[in-house]
């Protein structure tokens, strides 16, 4: 797979599971993308969240997505580092687009929502077929 096609994949499969670090213990949770692109991958949390504690002090991140099938499982695997942005508008965006997020705003306002971006990672693609080829890494 191409930069192209990994960022289609995680688009059309945006539920991944992400792996941080906690002082000397790993951690990982089921997340949901918003959006991949030539600018980054994009998700968001919330501030109280054990996440974003973890993402500050150390925002070294792999993430693993996969297409669910298993007669033809394809997993693509991200490593990088993640940045916090502020941007409103972004949001906004996002909570437009996500209604399960319009009351939680409604009640605290938009700065306890955070969004993360992994720009500039590094993906490896896994199927089957190749379970046994040296991994490739491309540049995303």
């Amino acid at each position: 797979m191409n930069k192209t096609e990994i960022l289609e994949f995680l688009n059309a499969n945006p539920v991944f599971h992400m792996a941080t670090i906690e002082g000397d213990k790993p951690r990982v949770r089921g997340m949901l993308m918003y959006r991949a692109d030539e600018n980054g991958i994009l998700f968001h949390t919330g501030k109280v969240k054990d996440l974003h504690k973890q993402l500050t002090e150390n925002p070294l991140v792999e993430l693993s997505f996969n297409n669910g099938s298993f007669e033809n499982l394809i997993q693509i695997r991200v490593s990088g580092v993640v940045e916090l942005t502020e941007d409103i508008e972004l949001k906004k965006e996002i909570v437009q687009k996500r209604e399960f997020l319009k009351p939680f705003v409604e009640q605290y306002g938009y700065d306890p929502l955070v969004v993360y971006r992994l720009k500039n990672g590094t993906a490896s693609v896994w199927t089957m077929r190749t379970n046994l080829a040296p991994k490739e890494f491309i540049k995303l």
